[in-house]
């Protein structure tokens, strides 16, 4: 096992808090930082967090290029507000649209690598409570100033909003402890040293990011860390503490779906690794229950198996980012 790994590429938030200093460096390696916004129905966060991002990393400081929101199809007002403040708004079903459009944020985060002109691309989930720029410029951070860092990930304390009722201190993170992690420990020891490996914010090299598979639904993020490992090995990733997120509350229920998708695409994974054999297919749909008065409710949930192959196989992007 890396012992080092956790001393060496796990970093405090403040350690890049000059973000001058990055903006240097980024502007001496002549450099393209894109920030792509996945988003579903995020009215209620979506402002705010262009808002801080746009203000503080392209206005104050020129570190970000470009905000760009991919919006899975929203029924609210999602896309009107982030186009109003700043953000260039795509709808996924119009990217790529020779393509079969698929709904989930994996599809959203692959085709953002089509529009985005970012050599450096940060990902963050829209609905953080406590946004601060900090969830940027520390995730780029150890892409620029340390050397051999491909990719980054956050990690944090996770509370969690209960809406009139205010926060709740702990809570957050059930599906990594209970899922996750004792996955990783039986197949990817090395693996248990990253702290949160669901958490939504990441960033990397697009040079990284072309060569992925992308999992259309819940999965994406487990499936992504696998591929780095085995393709690029540990040192290429470094985790970065952003203190604290506050996000909303999940039913256990919501977590069970989720749990059940990551499950499919993590043994699906290992199984094209050649690390087991699966002598069946695996099911795709899981039953849950509603109880409701004298009765249980049968509840059919059903797994997205889509995935989408690595972007630089994609004939249109390598026209556009390859064979310029």
């Amino acid at each position: 096992m890396g012992k080092n790994w956790l001393e060496s590429n796990t970093f405090h938030h403040s350690k890049f808090a000059d973000i001058g200093n990055l903006v240097k460096a980024k502007q001496e390696k002549s450099l393209i930082i894109s920030l792509c916004l996945p988003t579903l129905n995020e009215e209620k966060t979506i402002a705010k967090e262009i808002v801080i991002m746009k203000s503080e990393l392209m206005d104050r400081h020129k570190l970000l290029d470009e905000i760009i929101v991919i919006d899975s199809g929203s029924s609210d007002k999602t896309r009107e507000i982030a186009d109003h403040y700043g953000a260039d708004v795509y709808l996924s079903d119009d990217i790529l649209p020779n393509l079969e459009p698929y709904k989930g944020k994996g599809e959203n985060l692959w085709k953002a690598l089509f529009i985005a002109k970012g050599d450096i691309i940060v990902y963050l989930d829209t609905d953080i409570k406590n946004i601060h720029h900090r969830f940027a410029y520390a995730l780029i951070g150890p892409l620029l100033l340390q050397e051999g860092i491909k990719y980054t990930k956050a990690f944090y304390d996770r509370p969690i909003a209960e809406g009139a009722n205010g926060i709740r201190p702990t809570g957050g993170g059930r599906v990594t402890e209970l899922v996750i992690r004792p996955l990783f420990a039986l197949f990817f020891p090395e693996l248990t040293q990253i702290v949160q490996p669901l958490s939504g914010e990441y960033a990397g090299y697009r040079s990284l990011f072309e060569k992925l598979l992308f999992p259309i639904g819940y999965g994406i993020e487990t499936s992504m860390i696998i591929e780095i490992y085995k393709n690029w090995g540990l040192d290429v990733i470094a985790q970065v503490d952003l203190d604290r997120r506050v996000h909303r509350n999940q039913s256990t229920k919501s977590l069970g779906k989720m749990s059940f998708a990551i499950l499919q695409r993590f043994l699906a994974r290992i199984s094209d690794y050649g690390m087991i054999q699966l002598k069946t297919e695996l099911y795709d749909q899981m039953k849950q229950f509603v109880h409701l008065p004298q009765v249980y409710q049968q509840e059919i949930y059903a797994f997205q198996k889509q995935e989408r192959p690595p972007m630089i196989t994609i004939p249109e992007y390598r026209e556009k980012f390859i064979n310029r």
